[in-house]
């Protein structure tokens, strides 16, 4: 029978240090282990920590509400952001004023000769809605889309904006209206003196205090769907839908 010239690993001096390399090694893959894994477990000890205090800063809430503006921030009035978005009003409040108006007055006009014509209550509603939905698109980025001065003045007393921001938004928005309605008496002057500048009234069977009311619901719907669109934890980028349905 052929037997190799060659010791056998194990019958050689190496059997006896066998065992020792195998627990030296093994030893070594436990400390590498234990090494690359450290780091991990310190770090999920560290933001369990930062979790809990955070929850109890903040009293149990699992978001941080926005710091309030400030009251009256000087600043303001140096930055072209904060012309920018007085232009932004004023531009979108003239538009919203002047197709509103000129749609009212149409079909006023046409309603007049034939109680059949004209758009009717739905199509003013949708000229409303649609007017909004466009306009708070374009300038949510710029100004925050306010376009009406209950929602300013709402935002306001809420500290989302400064006393020097909202006194001149609602600025830039009476004027934008004026001028959008004086383009509306232009273009249709002998209409609109005719009917009233297409202003509403009160309805036959109703009295002044249940316009009133009615009036008051409405703006609250308006600036508390304003309030849930651009609610800071909020991550749907689709506000502006909302409130154009609440103008409908």
């Amino acid at each position: 029978m052929y037997k190799s010239s060659y010791p056998s690993p194990l019958s050689s001096p190496l059997k006896a240090q066998f065992p020792t390399f195998l627990c030296n090694t093994h030893l070594r893959l436990l400390l590498l282990e234990r090494e690359n894994i450290k780091p991990f477990l310190e770090r999920e000890k560290m933001t369990k920590e930062v979790s809990e205090e955070g929850q109890v800063h903040h009293h149990g809430k699992d978001y941080v509400d926005p710091p309030p503006a400030p009251l009256l921030d000087m600043g303001e009035l140096k930055l072209w952001s904060f012309y920018r978005a007085l232009i932004a009003e004023f531009i979108a409040t003239l538009l919203f004023l002047y197709v509103t108006v000129a749609t009212v007055i149409g079909h006023k006009k046409l309603n007049a000769a034939d109680q059949c014509d004209g758009v009717g209550i739905l199509g003013i509603a949708w000229a409303f809605g649609g007017m909004i939905f466009i306009l708070v698109y374009c300038t949510a980025g710029i100004s925050g889309g306010h376009i009406n001065p209950a929602v300013t003045f709402g935002l306001f007393l809420a500290r989302k904006v400064s006393l020097i921001r909202a006194v001149m938004y609602m600025i830039a928005q009476c004027l934008g209206a004026i001028c959008g309605v004086g383009l509306v008496k232009a273009f249709m002057k002998g209409y609109y003196n005719r009917l009233g500048g297409g202003a509403n009234s009160v309805s036959h069977g109703y009295n002044t205090g249940t316009a009133l009311g009615a009036e008051i619901i409405g703006t609250f719907v308006l600036v508390y769907t304003v309030f849930s669109a651009t609610d800071p934890k909020r991550s749907a980028r689709d506000s502006h839908v909302p409130v154009s349905r609440s103008n409908f």
